[in-house]
């Protein structure tokens, strides 16, 4: 494995800069590689982000050019009516349309080669207050046409569904944006029908895009963390795509428990799945990425809901067994840390001495990437359970050992000790190695507690909801990942209720001007606290990098190469811009050109990595941070390849509303 720094970084970009300024016309452009859309959220049903396309390669990435770039106007800074905005859509493509939502569920259609706009549609969101720190966003919308649709029936043959914070699920003609009257009630159907009476609007809601396989569109959707211990239901759901019918449903509840429930149809308090999904359309098998069970830090009053919690849950999708489980593994059990899995499952063919194998690829926050037989969910690279951390806060019990993956290794540092405490002068160390004393650390699954808990990696990762992208033919896995403390501590009922409203309240997708986030977890014994440790000087307290891109040899289960991600530009005054790595929110992809892209980081860039080594071939500065994923796709034999990210900004940085597209300058 190779860990290649900041000067390294930082004199190959300055070298490129030199020589593609003193290079002459470009060469012509390459015509003769395949073409390719970007049908799905992951590229394709199996989240692999990889694109066949080779147009952009290592020798040319240098001479990309912005070639347009749309703003749809749907940015808020958040205030008492309205909550801040983050723009972390994937669009799609597909035919001569891309299609996105914004942070106000807007969808719109743009010509993938000039973003002019062709369509929207506005559905009129009517929740614009989110509770606790959640910036208004939109992740995808997923697209489907219907093949058994009457010769000259063209309305509402092809559709775009999307997810909204209001909890419906909208069908549109992708055709024209008008939604399709015959889904539901006049193409919209209301996902919260059903959860309970007494679940206010911003608890429940879906950010993911729905996935669509087997002529179904399937949901879940996000439920406010740290709310109460009885949430609502984690239920997945998959609909009819054609008429919006309930096709089947998934309720999380353990195979020993009842299954009814006197709030309604669905059990309360069991895990939910917010973050994207994977299917197997051949083998009718869906891949669902478990939130562990609520609240996030207090499990003594779950009674075994949290079964299915922080796991990958593989379900049937047609068939009598429609969706039965088929098989579940679980990362982590009995989840207190907000270790949910929120990577979208990567499906590949594992090279191994007995041939090819379907296997899943299940990335976690913890940093831990598990590879498991795809029909039955056994492991394929080995797997210990090992001993954890014991003691649990009063009230509560803790699984006395935990799965780690033997191969590949862990991404992440093994723990964070007094002795690791690091700053920027002598007095800034002595802070953090104080804050790291004063609370318990002796390593990953350190339980929450009373007295404080140092939780490394945070509940934001390790890896997450960014996902890892995959070359299948080197079976090479490209995953970022940020590395920073939290301090966990858990507050006795009595001590929360004193505190004044104004130090437990969150603002409008932010943190109310500090690193403190408060849950009141109800139902439970505790609230609690959770801060980002860090110097006076707003530091981590934990060694660089903060953030690194990382590639894994998915075959042998090695770790390829490591490299810092992202430069402290947007978080320190200039000159002091170090690419020491930064906590980054977003995903790579990956193309059969050799190379991986990614945005993710505060500095504003876009950057391109070799696939190979790990070096930056390329970057471009965004009008916004772009905390999504990107895409790349060229629609016919004569044209360009095109790569577009989202800028929009996140709660660490300013919100935006930007589609920017890149390209290889035409030929003369």
């Amino acid at each position: 494995m190779r860990r290649q720094g900041a000067i390294q970084g930082g004199l190959l970009f300055t070298t490129l800069l030199f020589v593609a300024g003193c290079e002459g016309p470009p060469p012509p452009l390459d015509t003769s590689g395949p073409t390719a859309g970007w049908p799905h959220y992951g590229q394709g049903l199996d989240g692999l982000r990889y694109s066949p396309l080779d147009q952009i390669r290592p020798d040319n990435v240098a001479r990309l050019e912005e070639v347009w770039r749309y703003e749809s106007g749907d940015v808020a800074l958040g205030d008492e009516t309205q909550t801040r905005t983050s723009l972390q859509v994937t669009p799609i493509v597909v035919g001569e349309r891309l299609i996105f939502c914004t942070p106000y569920n807007r969808v719109i259609a743009l010509a993938p080669e000039t973003g002019e706009e062709l369509w929207q549609f506005d559905p009129e969101l009517q929740l614009r207050r989110l509770h606790g720190a959640y910036p208004m966003i939109c992740r995808g919308v997923a697209y489907w046409r219907d093949e058994s649709a009457s010769d000259g029936v063209d309305e509402c043959r092809e559709r775009i569904f999307t997810g909204t914070q209001d909890a419906e699920l909208i069908a549109l003609d992708a055709a024209t944006g008008r939604p399709c009257a015959g889904f539901g009630e006049a193409g919209r159907l209301a996902l919260r029908d059903d959860l309970g009476d007494d679940v206010p609007p911003w608890e429940y809601y879906v950010t993911s895009s729905p996935l669509v396989v087997d002529d179904l569109v399937i949901v879940g959707a996000l439920v406010a963390d740290n709310v109460r211990a009885d949430a609502p239901p984690g239920v997945v759901r998959a609909f009819d795509a054609r008429s919006g019918e309930l096709a089947w449903a998934w309720d999380p509840i353990p195979p020993d428990q009842p299954t009814t429930s006197p709030e309604g149809p669905y059990r309360r308090a069991t895990a939910n799945v917010w973050a994207p999904m994977a299917a197997d359309a051949e083998r009718g098998l869906l891949f669902v990425p478990t939130g562990n069970a609520p609240p996030d830090y207090f499990g003594g009053q779950r009674n075994g809901l949290d079964h299915y919690a922080s796991s990958v849950i593989a379900l049937h999708t047609r068939g009598e067994r429609a969706g039965e489980v088929a098989w579940h593994f679980q990362t982590v059990h009995h989840d207190l840390w907000d270790y949910d899995v929120g990577a979208q499952p990567s499906l590949i063919e594992l090279n191994t001495a007995a041939g090819p194998v379907p296997a899943v690829v299940v990335s976690t926050k913890t940093g831990h990437v598990f590879v498991l037989d795809r029909e039955s969910g056994e492991p394929l690279h080995p797997i210990e359970e090992r001993p954890v951390p014991q003691d649990p806060a009063p009230g509560d019990w803790l699984a006395p050992t935990q799965p780690f993956p033997v191969t590949p290794p862990t991404l992440f540092p093994p723990q964070l000790t007094p002795d690791d405490a690091w700053g920027l002068t002598f007095w800034d160390r002595g802070r953090c190695r104080r804050e790291i004393e004063s609370r318990r650390s002796e390593g990953l699954y350190t339980p929450p507690s009373l007295q404080g808990t140092v939780v490394f990696p945070a509940a934001t990762g390790g890896i997450n909801w960014g996902s890892g992208a995959v070359d299948p033919h080197r079976n090479l896995m490209v995953v970022n990942q940020s590395r920073v403390p939290t301090g966990v501590r858990l507050i006795p009922r009595d001590e929360y209720d004193a505190l004044p409203e104004e130090e437990t309240r969150t603002d409008a997708g932010g943190l109310a001007g500090s690193n403190r986030l408060y849950g009141e977890m109800g139902g439970t014994p505790y609230a609690v606290s959770v801060e980002l440790l860090s110097s006076p000087l707003g530091m981590p307290c934990s060694a660089p990098p903060w953030g690194t891109l990382t590639a894994v040899d998915l075959d042998a289960g090695e770790i390829r190469w490591e490299v810092p991600l992202g430069s402290t530009r947007g978080l320190a005054p200039w000159p002091f811009w170090l690419e020491w790595g930064v906590p980054n929110v977003g995903g790579p992809i990956v193309t059969a050109g050799g190379l991986a892209f990614i945005a993710a980081t505060p500095d504003r860039y876009l950057r391109a990595f070799d696939l190979a080594s790990g070096e930056t071939l390329w970057r471009a500065d965004l009008p916004y941070a772009a905390h999504a994923t990107p895409l790349t796709y060229r629609l016919g034999p004569e044209r360009r390849q095109f790569l577009v990210v989202a800028a929009g900004g996140h709660v660490f940085s300013d919100p935006g509303d930007a589609i920017v597209a890149f390209a290889l300058p035409e030929p003369e």
